[in-house]
């Protein structure tokens, strides 16, 4: 075993009995706080793009922020776009570090999958965790973002000083909101070992306390897939943890073995240099007459390479005793790994207990009906945007659409298919003609063309017509059921226009209000 692989284990195992520290703190949970916990519900932008970026795009911006901190950036990206502070710092009690991951005021994510797919790529690069791994880690970051959100309280007891010099109240965690995620974020990623290519690189005990759970078990399926993953995670967490115990255990072992070792070749030249200064001595007061020049420099030579052997040895000796102290550090660091693996098997096993019982209530709820009747809800006072739901026969919701940008004033039926304008002209969103799945609701395909905020959806046989445009000049459209442009008007219309179809025309309005005739070919103007 050599002192440098010593050295390695010793600060792992330094790294992880720091943060083993933390673990009481995050497994006990006020229970008055429990039953006071908010939804945490991410309301996404569920609506066209104006530019659809690829899922390699979007992991790719924390794949580069990731390449950078792991290669020893305490900083990396823009203020003004997506930034990650990487903050480890001397050990404080309890307390962690963290890296904080903040997203700028210019930033374009507006859907939690892919602020997840971001993060997720920036743990692949910076940590060295699976695909996987890094995906469920993000999901459990973001709903713990969320839950402490603005708890600055809870921050300061949780992360050293570095960490909340940071933070504001404003802006710690992360909202549930996706449109408040713009400059008003600044997410908080503890640190285990922080090291990469380690399981425990990322601390796993804050990100799955109680509240975290709790929230998780909130959705439908209780998250029950993700959560099993996580109990996979922790107790693989254990088994390295167990490895690099007896890693160092069996460092130690040979440790030992070699300072007894040395120990005794120490000590036997020890002995052997004083009994030569001894023979010295002996020889000089024995001497019967005055000895010769040359005998008397060969004892002296004799002397002073016995002086130096002993010397040397008691320096080893003392070298060997500074290995043993260390030693002894050592062992109580292997220790510690081994309480921390011993504490992930329970934090598993207590995860796939409640696992266990939540999957038999959903076993036990009675199946809901798989038809329905289309309607829409609409999510705001002020705006006609909404998201198509089914209603059983009493009116109550059996499921809805991850689609909340519906405009309800053109929800559509055409061939058994549904079709709307649905939208927000702001970030990398666009308003454009949508087709809607009928069984689940989601979002089939969208348009290419803008779409004007204020029009309507009219249908005359299999064609489509929409009012398109933006700022001060519209026309009307016509697209057929795969929602492609067919014909444009060759006149601008009132952005309030509305359509008849009347005599074999269409009548509409022109931009300053009068009323047109249009062809249903070409809707060319007819004069």
């Amino acid at each position: 075993m050599t002192k440098n692989r010593i050295l390695r284990i010793f600060l792992y195992s330094f790294l992880v009995s720091g943060f083993l520290l933390s673990i009481p703190l995050f497994a006990q949970v006020n229970r008055e706080e429990m039953e006071n916990l908010g939804s945490v519900e991410f309301i996404n932008y569920a609506g066209p793009h104006a530019v659809i970026e690829t899922r390699a795009a979007i992991r790719g911006i924390g794949f580069t922020l990731g390449q950078a901190v792991g290669g020893g950036n305490v900083r990396s990206g823009a203020s003004n776009r997506y930034f990650v502070i990487h903050s480890m710092s001397a050990p404080d009690g309890s307390k962690l570090d963290a890296d904080i991951f903040g997203l700028g005021a210019d930033v374009g994510v507006d859907h939690i999958r892919n602020l997840r797919l971001i993060i997720q790529g920036y743990l692949e690069a910076a940590y060295e965790y699976t695909e996987k791994d890094a995906a469920l880690l993000a999901e459990y970051i973001t709903v713990y973002n969320a839950v402490y959100r603005g708890d600055m309280g809870y921050f300061r007891t949780r992360y050293k000083n570095p960490v909340i010099t940071n933070l504001s109240q404003e802006k710690a965690g992360l909202a549930i909101r996706f449109d408040e995620w713009p400059g008003q974020t600044l997410m908080l990623i503890p640190l285990g070992t922080g090291l990469g290519g380690q399981l425990s690189s990322i601390d796993t005990t804050p990100i799955t306390d109680s509240r975290v759970l709790e929230q998780l078990r909130q959705e439908p399926d209780m998250s029950l897939e993700q959560r099993r993953d996580m109990v996979e995670f922790l107790e693989r967490e254990a088994d390295q943890a167990r490895q690099e115990a007896e890693i160092t255990r069996e460092a130690i072992r040979e440790e030992e073995q070699q300072i007894a070792q040395e120990r005794q070749q120490a000590q036997e030249q020890q002995r052997q240099a004083q009994e030569t200064q001894r023979q010295v001595a002996q020889e000089r007061q024995q001497a019967q007459q005055p000895q010769q020049p040359a005998e008397q420099r060969a004892q002296d030579r004799r002397e002073q390479e016995a002086q130096r052997q002993e010397q040397e040895a008691r320096q080893q000796l003392e070298e060997l005793e500074k290995r043993e102290e260390a030693l002894e550090e050592l062992k109580e660091l292997a220790e510690a790994q081994e309480a921390f693996a011993e504490q992930k098997s329970e934090e598993a096993q207590e995860q796939r207990q409640q696992i266990a019982q939540d999957q038999q209530v959903l076993i036990d709820q009675p199946r809901p009906q798989q038809d329905g009747i289309l309607g829409i809800s609409i999510l705001n006072t002020d705006s006609a945007l909404g998201r198509l739901v089914l209603l059983d026969d009493s009116g109550r919701i059996i499921k809805q659409s991850p689609l909340n940008t519906v405009n309800a004033k053109t929800v559509t039926r055409l061939n058994n298919r549904i079709y709307a304008i649905a939208g927000v002209a702001q970030g990398s969103g666009a308003i454009r003609l949508v087709e809607v799945d009928g069984t689940t609701l989601e979002m089939l395909k969208q348009g290419d063309d803008n779409i004007a905020p204020q029009s309507l959806l009219w249908v005359n046989g299999q064609n489509i017509y929409a009012i398109t445009g933006a700022g001060s000049n519209f026309n009307l459209a016509m697209f057929n059921t795969d929602l492609v442009l067919q014909a444009r008007s060759s006149i601008s219309v009132h952005p309030f226009a509305s359509v008849l179809f009347a005599g074999g025309f269409i009548i509409t309005q022109r931009a300053d209000g009068s009323a047109a005739l249009l062809e249903p070919v070409d809707l060319s103007e007819r004069r």
